[in-house]
């Protein structure tokens, strides 16, 4: 059989339908256990990095790498390098899977995890505006574009090694757990900095600990997760899927062509799929923080005035919600069935962005309803966060899974992600903050679309 897959089976279009062999009766309760951690540390560690950077970006980076004008100016500027990383992230996800699909899944997670690991490291080294000038925004915005290259092949490759080596009828509960490393990460990173705000005082003080070395400390403890990650990853074996896959003759040459050339339909529907929840969370989680802190205001209201480190404290409680709501929809979907399950937590979603203008209020505005709204948005967050591992790597054939995953997972970060905390800043002191409230509804809108036009993809085979 030829290396290069004919025709036809590069225009089978998603996963097949036929019986496969069940993983279950190849992979071993240790292996799997291992397997578990291996994609759940990998996902803890890109938003861990990734969240410590959007934190930075709002209350540390505006300060030290971007001190020239006012400080809208200032945090817009940061908030445009915290978006590079979106940019970066498809060009991580056709590198990275390019090699996920030629190579292997394992060697190609180890490489994306150093990668993201050590872009992160040496943030935590940069001089800052003060010392070197222009050169310090210069060399920040290259590490984050160099994270986001690094994420754009983790998240795939842990959804992939989780789904492809699941139990039979219990893939989305197995893809749940990469997923739960979101929730632990973003803990981990707000809690961080919340210790160190407390041990140093806070960006308020500009002589303080904090602002002249503190900061540095989140981004250079990030190492010690990465060798960890590292020990995990590099005891696997490959996924049986991609050994049966390969076995069989089915590897191709460019799989980003494959993927443009005869799956593009289920590119552009995972694309939309993942929009709101895109959306929702850095909404909910960069944006929120500016307004919160008095440094995004609403048109028409006096800023809010809450401490970062109380703030912190009102999101390290509804990041638990975050991680209750992931197992809740993993169990569900499998139950259900994916679309399900995601256009029911979509439409929520959609009925929370229009109360933006009545919760999110400045002029009623407490710390007890800013944490009502943090736990009912976050807790969304974690039920249409959960099935998304199982529901991207089922869209597509084996041959081309990291890739087009990969690239919809990706895609969904730049126009969902990337742009929300600047759009949203600039919604809400142009027009007010229940305007940020229906740019959340019109994403979850356009997510609707996309889950009514897809088919469901519970039953489907992976094993093709």
């Amino acid at each position: 059989m030829s290396s290069d897959v004919s025709e036809w089976d590069e225009a089978r279009g998603g996963a097949s339908d036929l019986a496969a062999p069940d993983t279950a009766d190849t992979i071993g309760r240790a292996e799997r256990r291992r397997i578990v951690i291996a994609s759940m540390v990998g996902t803890t560690i890109e938003f861990y990095d990734f969240y410590i950077y959007a934190t930075a970006a709002v209350s540390v980076f505006p300060l030290l790498f971007f001190p020239k004008g006012n400080g809208t100016t200032a945090l817009l500027a940061s908030l445009a390098t915290f978006g590079l990383a979106f940019a970066a992230r498809p060009l991580g996800s056709i590198l990275f899977g390019h090699f996920g699909d030629r190579i292997g899944r394992k060697a190609t997670l180890v490489g994306s995890l150093l990668t993201m690991g050590i872009a992160t490291f040496v943030i935590g080294l940069l001089p800052t505006y003060h010392a070197v000038g222009v050169l310090a925004p210069a060399l920040l915005a290259l590490m984050r574009f160099c994270q986001g290259v690094g994420l754009g092949g983790e998240w795939s490759g842990a959804a992939l090694l989780a789904t492809e080596t699941a139990a039979k009828g219990k893939r989305a509960w197995a893809a749940m757990w990469p997923q739960l490393g979101a929730p632990i990460g973003f803990f981990f990173a707000n809690g961080v900095f919340l210790i160190l705000t407390l041990t140093m005082g806070d960006e308020k003080d500009t002589h303080g600990a904090f602002l002249t070395w503190g900061w540095r400390v989140p981004f250079l403890i990030s190492s010690v997760i990465v060798i960890l990650g590292l020990y995990v990853r590099l005891k696997l074996e490959e996924t049986p899927v991609f050994a049966r896959a390969v076995a069989r003759g089915e590897k191709v040459k460019t799989p980003l062509t494959v993927v443009f050339k005869h799956n593009w339909r289920p590119l552009l529907i995972g694309t939309f799929v993942m929009l709101a929840t895109y959306t929702l969370f850095y909404v909910m989680t960069t944006w929120i923080l500016g307004f919160g802190t008095g440094k995004v205001t609403s048109k028409g209201a006096d800023p809010l005035s809450m401490s970062y480190r109380d703030f912190l404290v009102l999101q390290l409680i509804s990041v638990l919600f975050f991680g209750a709501g992931i197992p809740v929809t993993g169990w569900l979907a499998d139950r259900f069935g994916r679309r399900r399950v995601l256009i029911v937590v979509t439409t929520a979603i959609a009925l929370f962005g229009l109360g933006f203008g009545v919760f999110l209020n400045p002029d009623v505005m407490t710390e007890p309803l800013m944490l009502a709204v943090l736990i009912v948005g976050m807790l969304l967050m974690g039920l249409t966060f959960g099935p998304m591992s199982a529901v991207l790597p089922e869209l597509f054939p084996t041959n081309v899974r990291y890739t087009g995953s990969g690239v919809a997972y990706n895609a969904a970060s730049i126009i969902g992600a990337a742009v929300a905390p600047f759009i949203a800043t600039w919604l809400a002191g142009s027009y007010g903050v229940g305007w940020v409230g229906v740019y959340l509804t019109i994403a979850s809108v356009l997510t609707l679309i996309a889950l009514f036009v897809m088919k469901e993809t519970r039953d489907v085979s992976l094993d093709g």
